[in-house]
């Protein structure tokens, strides 16, 4: 445990300011989402990193300082932010002049990875199409569970797209309440 940053909960030193109280806050929210990606499914380094960039008062950071921020190393944040870059929860940086890797949050990240995930409907359907394919009449069982997985997600895909329709609506109505 670093003393500069303590564990809610665990006995230590208390934040002395409110930068301190902050930056507290900033990593358990962090670390709050990570458990619950990790219920989930996913990555708990995944949930951390993006817990964290989610809110910082930074507008980007590099790998270095978010290893150094989630007392990890530099090897987790790089697949971490391998994944998240690829999901559209966050973007990379580049800075002039730095060859260090930065990254910020997207504003909406649930958003941004609403509007792509299309493409992992769009593999899915074709991989499950090229087995249909290769399995052929026969395998009726294989098959039905096949062609259910396809017609599935192309379900989904098409609800997707409203979806994500609904979505900017929503915001577009809740930032005229909240001006």
């Amino acid at each position: 445990m670093n003393a500069d940053y303590p564990t809610p909960g665990l006995s230590g030193p208390e934040p002395v300011g409110r930068a301190e109280a902050l930056e507290c806050q900033r990593r358990q929210f962090a670390e709050d989402l990570s458990l619950i990606w990790e219920m989930a499914g996913t990555s708990r380094m995944d949930g951390r990193v993006l817990g964290y960039m989610m809110v910082t008062d930074q507008p980007f950071l590099s790998s270095a300082q978010l290893a150094k921020l989630l007392q990890v190393s530099t090897g987790a944040i790089s697949m971490a932010t391998r994944r998240l870059v690829d999901m559209r929860f966050i973007r990379r940086r580049s800075v002039a002049g730095d060859r260090s890797h930065y990254f910020a949050c997207e504003e909406d990240p649930w958003g941004s990875f609403l509007s792509h995930e299309h493409q992992f409907f769009d593999r899915e359907i074709a991989t499950i199409e090229a087995a249909i394919e290769a399995f052929g009449p026969g395998n009726d069982e294989a098959r039905r569970r096949l062609v259910n997985g396809r017609d599935y997600l192309q379900w989904v895909a098409l609800y997707h797209a409203k979806m994500l329709l609904d979505w900017e609506a929503h915001k577009r109505e809740r930032d005229k309440v909240n001006g």
